[in-house]
Formats: structure tokens, C-alpha cells, sequence
């Protein structure tokens, strides 16, 4: 870990002129999952797991109309909740947590979304990626939520090599100044969906090429 932490350190200098960029072409870098309350963000990111924002907004869209707290999903038939969010996938063990963590709410919480990470990561199904997500977007925290995005980003720039998410928010926890974190997250988040997708990315239409360690390599310069 020592070693990639350090391969992340070089770039420090650089990684404010990076978010100044990448704001210019991502000028409103927000959560994309809709959601009114802290409680149904929750719910929101729980099924985003492997699963697009997109898709998790038609789902919730139909879903928050009959059930939307605690106690409306702490209650529910868990094959009715099933029913209701099939096509996100992994719908049983993510119908299963998301019950389980409406309960914790409930029961530990006095029905209130804890506002803390390490509150949070004590419920049900909610890692360090989704604990940092509830806490940076629905109670305004710093922190740095690592998707897929993130991830694939953090490591085309050079920030981190490893595909280890703990490492990748510990890194760039590290370049970044705390009260930009949240930010940098949205930041990446939007530039790995919009611009520096998976397959085919669009280079042409990126302004921190200059600084990108996959960019060097694919374009021989």
C-alpha cells in the first residue's frame, strides 16, 4: 500500500490545476441519483451497486411513491421489495440489506439516517463507497466516494496503480485538500462517465491530457 501511495504522491502538485480543468467541461459535477431525503439516498445508492444511475432512478422514481422511510421498507414483503427492484440486479441480497438497514435506522438510530462514515458503515449493506456518498451529498461532508469511475480514472491519470478502492480513497484523500473532496468525487465521477469512459475514450474532447499517464502511453507522447 506504502508503494502506491507514493506513486499517487507525484502528481499532488498538480492536482488542483486538474479540478480548476476538469470543472470547465464538468461545470455542475453533482449526484445524479434522485432522492428528497437522506434516508432514500440510502436507499438509492444500496442499489446503484453494479448498477447505472440511470437505471436506479426509473426504479426509484415508482418506488419512493408507495415506500420512502424507514418504516416503510423495515415493513415491506421482501419479495414485494424484489419485485419492485429486479431489473437493478442482485435484487435479493440487495432487497435483503436495504430491509436490514432500515431496520438498523430504526432501532439504533432513532429512524434518522446516521450522519457520520462510521456510523454509516455499520448498516446493512453500506460499505465505505456508500457511506462516503450519503455523507458528502445528503449532510454536505468531505469525503471521496470510490465507483467504477473514480477507480478507472484515478488510475489513467496516475494518481494510484491498483484496483483496490480502499487505496484509491486513501491516496487521493492525500492529493486533494479536505475541503475539495467532495468535489474531486463528483469531478471523476462525471469525467469517467462522460468523457474517459471504459471503452473508447474520448480524449479528443479532455483537457488534463497533458497530465495522463494512459494518455502518454496510447498516444506515444
Amino acid at each position: 500500500m506504502t508503494k502506491e501511495i507514493k506513486v499517487a504522491a507525484g502528481k499532488k502538485e498538480i492536482a488542483g490545476e486538474i479540478l480548476d480543468r476538469l470543472i470547465l467541461i464538468h461545470p455542475e459535477p453533482v449526484c445524479e441519483l434522485k432522492f428528497n431525503t437522506p434516508f432514500e439516498l440510502l436507499v438509492a445508492v444500496i442499489l446503484s451497486a453494479q448498477c447505472t444511475d440511470k437505471r436506479v432512478n426509473e426504479i426509484t422514481t415508482e418506488l419512493f411513491k408507495k415506500y420512502n422511510t424507514p418504516e416503510d421498507f423495515a415493513n415491506i414483503d421482501p419479495r414485494e421489495l424484489e419485485k419492485l427492484i429486479f431489473s437493478c440486479g442482485f435484487y435479493r441480497n440487495k432487497a435483503a440489506n436495504i430491509i436490514k438497514a432500515a431496520t438498523d435506522v430504526l432501532v439504533r438510530f432513532d429512524g434518522k439516517v446516521p450522519s457520520t462514515v462510521e456510523e454509516l458503515v455499520t448498516l446493512a449493506g453500506v460499505g465505505r463507497k456508500t457511506a462516503n456518498v450519503v455523507y458528502a451529498v445528503a449532510f454536505g461532508g468531505q469525503a471521496i466516494a470510490v465507483d467504477t469511475h473514480v477507480l478507472r480514472v484515478s488510475n489513467r491519470i496516475g494518481f494510484v496503480k491498483t484496483d483496490k478502492p480502499e487505496v484509491v480513497e486513501k491516496a487521493l484523500t492525500e492529493i486533494f485538500p479536505k475541503e475539495r473532496w467532495a468535489q474531486a468525487h463528483h469531478l471523476l465521477i462525471h469525467h469517467g462517465r462522460y468523457t474517459c469512459k471504459a471503452r473508447n475514450p474520448e480524449c479528443d474532447k479532455c483537457n488534463i491530457c497533458e497530465f495522463c499517464d494512459h494518455y502518454k502511453e496510447i498516444s506515444g507522447k
